[in-house]
């Protein structure tokens, strides 16, 4: 389950599953914190947020947005984070597709945007 809630005292807590988080130079990233951000953009009116491996043991991650029919660049998207998040929450790949994988329930199918960037490491999704 993947949700956020703010606290008697005004605290914003983020809870996703431990294996959607994304770790890059040693710092824990939330998917959801990144995703709340992305659709507030206009233009995006859905996306997934999730790590892909690199050649160094960090991970990378990678942003997939629904375009509205809005016209908008990977560096459109990497502005809009970096002026409401932390530097180091920026995506380094951003993919726009007409449409991405949903279940019948509506969950978010990651594990299919995730699989062609992982199949080939010998590393599970």
């Amino acid at each position: 389950m993947r949700y956020r809630f703010l606290d008697a005292d005004g605290f914003l807590y983020l809870c996703d599953r431990a294996r959607d988080m994304i770790i890059s130079g040693g710092v824990n990233i939330y998917p959801i914190e990144i995703e709340a951000c992305l659709l507030k953009l206009t233009g995006v009116a859905d996306c997934a947020v999730f790590g892909i491996p690199t050649t160094s043991t960090a991970n990378r991650s990678r942003r997939d947005q629904l375009d509205e029919g809005v016209t908008l660049s990977a560096d459109d998207i990497r502005a809009h984070v970096r002026e409401h998040l932390a530097g180091f929450k920026v995506p380094k790949v951003v993919t726009f597709h007409e449409a991405l994988p949903r279940e019948d329930s509506g969950k978010m199918f990651k594990r299919k945007l995730r699989q062609p960037y992982w199949e080939n490491t010998g590393r599970s999704i």
